[in-house]
């Protein structure tokens, strides 16, 4: 019961630097990626690689899945500002949490994840997005256009996606203990 205990005390004898290298590697295969999608597409250019998904240069100036796309350009300071108070709180807790690996490693993806979309936002005025999955039978759900596809989105959205989820399973698996 004592390691336990110990496991998930507010003290951490953990170092704070894997935890900022996963975010940071995150932010670098982010980048990259964008980097390069820019270089090879044109924006709104479409690659078809399988019947259920496309690479596709996009650009959000909004937030996820372009919620505020067209609110008239306040949207970028504020969610700048809103991931840059989060990267604070997160680091805050990965320096206080650094021994709960799990809670760490969602953190950690979240972390990378809003940076690298900081970034854009910083750079460009709006977040590049280029992974776009569809299939017709999307099209008659909500969220989907009608063509059924998924709003286009990046490696940060997905580490951010990822981190959460884990999140929630390191939630359920310390209220079963």
């Amino acid at each position: 019961m004592a390691t336990n205990k110990s496991r998930f005390s507010a003290k951490s004898s953990s170092s704070l630097t894997p935890w900022l290298g996963i975010a940071a590697i995150v932010i670098l295969l982010d980048q990259l990626s964008k980097i390069t999608i820019t270089k090879l597409f044109t924006l709104g250019e479409e690659k078809f690689v399988t019947s259920f998904f496309n690479l596709v240069l996009a650009y959000n100036p909004g937030a996820a899945f372009s919620f505020l796309r067209d609110a008239g350009g306040w949207q970028r300071y504020f969610f700048t500002a809103l991931a840059l108070g989060a990267a604070a709180y997160i680091i805050f807790l990965l320096k206080k949490h650094g021994g709960q690996r799990l809670f760490c490693w969602a953190l950690a993806l979240i972390l990378g994840g809003a940076i690298g979309n900081v970034i854009d936002r910083l750079l460009y005025g709006h977040v590049i997005d280029f992974l776009d999955f569809h299939h017709k039978a999307l099209g008659h759900f909500p969220g989907f256009d009608l063509a059924g596809h998924f709003p286009a989105f990046n490696i940060a959205d997905s580490a951010i996606c990822l981190g959460a989820g884990l999140f929630i399973l390191d939630e359920l698996r310390r209220v079963n203990r």
